[in-house]
């Protein structure tokens, strides 16, 4: 029986492909729980915690735009 090989070519475009994806998913994300905090500051009784997720929120949008998520070092 012979192993099943892939080329790198296509290990590599998975690769890219799946990087992509997850910035664009932790920016959209972090977009929303920006929206979810502002709307939950508006609000006095959950001003605290809508200040909690907004910036938490804003952490998650800049990972996404500027973060590596590589596993390789």
């Amino acid at each position: 029986m012979t192993p099943v090989t892939t080329s790198t070519h296509q290990h590599a475009w998975l690769q890219a492909t799946e990087n992509v994806l997850g910035h664009l998913a932790a920016i959209i994300i972090g977009f929303v729980m920006m929206v979810v905090g502002l709307a939950l500051g508006v609000t006095m009784i959950m001003l605290p915690v809508g200040v909690v997720v907004g910036l938490l929120g804003v952490a998650v949008f800049v990972v996404g735009l500027f973060g590596h998520f590589s596993g390789d070092h």
